[in-house]
């Protein structure tokens, strides 16, 4: 696959998951934790085998959580939330993103590493 450069289309597969959020008094959990983001260094990330990638990823989901029903995993790479492009931000910028307290309902758009290689293998040597 060829090297993703910032601000160009991306040719990834991805799978849309929509989060429900849990209202636990004043708060709404979504149930995963995030890693990652540009102000981070990519070297820690282990969940992907590119340690340039600056992007943000899924390191922990809550077992029966909101994600976790939703089908969100460990390792899925965060591409969008709610329409917004989550390539090229900060740690803090994705997580307010995800966490705004108007918001019931989080749609993302994830790429996870499962689904690449599925369909690479579809293709067979086509690439």
């Amino acid at each position: 696959m060829s090297k993703y450069i910032p601000g160009q289309p991306l040719t990834a597969v991805v799978e849309r998951i929509e989060i429900q959020k849990l209202r636990q008094g004043d708060n709404l959990i979504l149930g995963f934790s995030i890693g990652g983001g540009i102000d981070q260094d990519p070297g820690q990330n282990p969940f992907t085998n590119d340690k340039t990638d600056k992007g943000i990823y899924v390191t922990r989901i809550t077992e029966k959580g909101p994600a976790d029903v939703a089908g969100l995993r460990e390792g899925d790479k965060i591409m969008q939330v709610n329409g917004w492009d989550m390539t090229m931000v900060t740690h803090d910028k994705a997580r307010k993103t995800l966490t705004k307290k108007n918001q019931d309902v989080v749609r993302l758009l994830v790429t996870r590493r499962s689904l690449e290689e599925a369909v690479k293998q579809s293709m067979g040597k086509k690439q």
